[in-house]
């Protein structure tokens, strides 16, 4: 299985195309005549799309050629709401940033396959689905950190004072309380929301179901994309459409 997560005009006729497959991770591929209507992909492919892929592999650093793609999932609902689609761009943004070219994820594929259907069900709060994808997508790169305790005295975030400064630094990997915060000169204020926002996703990850109220996950997403443009070193070109605005 793969998702289309980049695609990438190359004449009138052909496109690029980035997948994030299941068993070979990301591959970036050459589409030969795809954007005809008779084209063996019955078109251009969308971004988003996903199914089955028949794929040849170049020398390293050269594109593949793409053989074959029959999309079994369209996604063509999350496009009719603007806030779900700008979330399920973001998400493949973020994946194709992160991961190495084929280099396989197989629980980061199923990480964004599942979000993605998730955030495709008009019940499903938009801003929690997109939390959880982050803090999950964090944990499985490595890059989580700790977010508990403070980095420097190890005091639990629990029995930090709910009026006192509590920052993140993504520099040092984790949270940083009042007293420790001279520590870094790269820090994020967390807000009481974005406190119990990642307590909230700290539980879920235990196994315990908890709910994430849309304020608590708007805060936790705004400290979850600072902590990847830290770690990437740039801003993503999505992230400005993903982090509501403090009223």
């Amino acid at each position: 299985m793969a998702i289309c997560i980049r695609t990438t005009d190359y004449s009138e006729t052909s496109q690029v195309v980035h997948f994030f497959t299941r068993r070979g991770g990301a591959v970036n591929l050459i589409a030969k005549g795809a954007k005809r209507p008779k084209s063996s992909t019955g078109g251009a492919i969308d971004l988003l799309a996903e199914g089955e892929l028949v794929f040849s592999t170049k020398t390293s650093g050269s594109l593949g050629i793409l053989m074959e793609f029959s999309e079994t999932i369209s996604r063509a609902g999350l496009r009719r709401d603007t806030a779900r689609l700008n979330g399920a761009l973001y998400m493949i943004e973020l994946v194709g940033e992160m991961l190495p070219p084929s280099d396989p994820h197989p629980d980061a594929f199923d990480l964004l396959h599942n979000a993605l259907a998730r955030l495709g069900q008009g019940d499903a709060p938009a801003q929690a689905v997109l939390a959880y994808f982050q803090w999950r997508l964090l944990r499985h790169v490595g890059l989580l950190g700790g977010l508990d305790h403070c980095t420097g005295c190890g005091m639990p975030i629990a029995e930090m004072p709910a009026n006192s400064n509590v920052y993140f630094s993504s520099t040092l990997g984790g949270i940083l309380c009042e007293g420790c915060d001279e520590a870094s000169a790269e820090k994020f204020l967390l807000k009481p929301q974005a406190r119990a926002g990642l307590a909230a996703l700290a539980t879920a990850e235990a196994g315990q179901k908890t709910p994430l109220p849309e304020p608590q996950a708007s805060q936790a997403n705004k400290l979850l994309a600072y902590h990847f443009a830290q770690q990437l070193g740039k801003t993503l070109r999505m992230t400005r459409h993903i982090i509501k605005a403090e009223k």
